[in-house]
């Protein structure tokens, strides 16, 4: 076990302290998130980011009333306006605490410093915070996991896309900043830590590479503090990607992401003046491709997350679908297995592609990769691993934009190549299976009472949101309310 492991294993455990406070799972990893960003910059020395009346040493040292009285005017006074760092401000900005016993924050603040500061330094802060994060995904009575993109998928994505020194790279539904952090770590792992690099390329990688917008507040602060930890200054706002604050988000070279899925909250609609796609639905992940294609740069890649429907539903989803398929090179499909989500039963994949320089006919072939069908039974007693991705970065090549030598390996491969003209056969329809699926049986061999809960819970979850979006979909423009409708007769 490594310290970091330890710590985090640590840190993890006090949350037993809180549960007779009634502290939820989300709410313990948002009150670490605040005392671990005030340790943090006491023990790299960057304190001199906060006034001097609010920092680590002056809130540990206290005790009883007075410490939780003190903790809950520097959690109201570091988000007020007149805080000048821009950060500090975003990760305190109407914060509170959820203590109410001086007894558990005493308990916290004792606790975290008595920890391996030193080690934890060596072996990097941002890793220490990531592994908390990953620990609250795993730990399914926390829901975290729907923000949280497995990283056995994010490193594979990283892998095949090559982030680039010099590049924008975007994520317009940031969670916790998994795929920028996991990108910046590529690019600083190929530059010897940035070292490589000139004064200005550094200023930029640390100020300007890293983009994108997240929807909550409390998973904004997550994100906020693992961009910081990683070295990043920033980058994400506190917004609706699929509001005007989406259109004022830089083009990038690169767009990673996991967008939410189901429909925009109360069944609205996006509110983007530039969108003639999706602007009529209320289904949050087709909008979020037309948003994704109209981010990049020509020659700009993508890879990101989508469920099953953005490939098969007719109407909006056909057209945008023949619309990306134009515009851009849509030249791979990973078909994801189930359970590698929070959520068992949402069926999930790659897309993987490339804005062209022109607007049409951009897709020659699409290639899709099944690893769905005859696979394992993913949840807590079989987690997904970098090994399970090993078979797909080998076919998909090494070429960022599809353009490797690959091989179609036939109906009994899980590799397999769809012309243009095959997909407009099938309405461009790219839900495309041809092996036996034994999904259900690998959902039957599930033993963990959480994963088959969470299986459960999925498949409720996606029907839902089906009949949801269908039922916006059926409902007519312009229908007056019964009231409205009276007062227009008389």
């Amino acid at each position: 076990m490594t310290t970091t492991t330890d710590i985090v294993a640590k840190l993890w455990s006090l949350c037993h302290i809180l549960r007779d406070d009634g502290v939820t799972y989300n709410e313990y990893v948002t009150e670490l998130t605040f005392l671990l960003f005030l340790k943090m910059l006491e023990e790299t020395k960057k304190e001199d980011r906060l006034p001097k009346t609010y920092r680590w040493r002056e809130l540990a040292k206290r005790d009883g009333l007075d410490q939780l009285d003190y903790y809950k005017r520097l959690l109201l006074d570091l988000g007020k306006p007149e805080i000048k760092d821009v950060l500090v401000r975003a990760i305190f900005t109407d914060a509170q605490t959820r203590l109410r016993k001086p007894t558990n924050l005493k308990a916290l603040t004792a606790n975290i410093d008595q920890l391996d500061w030193f080690s934890a330094r060596e072996e990097g802060l941002g890793t220490l915070y990531e592994g908390l994060l990953q620990k609250n995904a795993e730990d399914k009575k926390s829901g975290a996991g729907q923000y949280f993109t497995p990283r056995p998928l994010i490193d594979c994505v990283i892998r095949l896309m090559k982030p680039q020194v010099g590049e924008v790279v975007q994520d317009p539904a940031a969670g916790t900043a998994g795929f920028l952090v996991a990108a910046d770590r590529y690019i600083k792992d190929k530059t010897d830590d940035l070292y490589k690099l000139s004064q200005q390329q550094v200023y930029f990688q640390r100020h300007s590479a890293f983009v994108g917008a997240e929807l909550v507040p409390d998973t904004h602060r997550l994100c906020m503090m693992n961009l910081l930890l990683h070295g990043i200054e920033g980058g994400v706002d506190l917004a609706d990607t699929l509001s005007p604050d989406g259109e004022r988000l830089p083009k990038a070279d690169l767009v990673l992401t996991n967008p939410p899925f189901g429909t925009k909250k109360g069944g609205g609609r996006p509110t983007r003046s530039d969108f003639s796609i999706t602007a009529d639905t209320s289904n949050k992940q087709l909008a979020f491709v037309e948003h994704v294609v109209r981010a990049l740069k020509p020659g700009g890649r993508v890879g990101m997350v989508v469920p099953d429907n953005v490939l098969f539903e007719d109407n909006t989803g056909r057209r945008l679908r023949t619309w990306l398929m134009d515009l851009c090179s849509l030249h791979t499909v990973l078909r994801l297995p189930t359970g590698i989500f929070y959520a068992q039963g949402v069926k999930t994949n790659m897309l993987f592609f490339q804005r062209g320089k022109t607007d049409k006919a951009n897709t020659k072939a699409v290639w899709v990769y099944d690893m769905r069908a005859n696979m394992p039974a993913f949840g807590k007693t079989r987690l997904l691993t970098v090994e399970d991705f090993a078979d797909f970065e080998k076919v998909y090549g090494g070429d960022p934009n599809g353009s490797a030598k690959r091989k179609d390996q036939g109906e009994a491969g899980r590799w397999r190549c769809f012309t243009r003209e095959q997909i407009k056969a099938r309405n461009d329809n790219l839900d495309i299976a041809w092996l036996r699926d034994t999904e259900a049986e690998a959902e039957q061999q599930l033993t963990e009472p959480e994963d088959i809960a969470a299986a459960i819970i999925g498949h409720l979850k996606a029907a839902l949101d089906e009949i949801e979006t269908l039922s916006k979909e059926l409902e007519p423009d312009g229908v007056a309310e019964p009231a409205a409708a009276a007062e227009a007769a008389e």
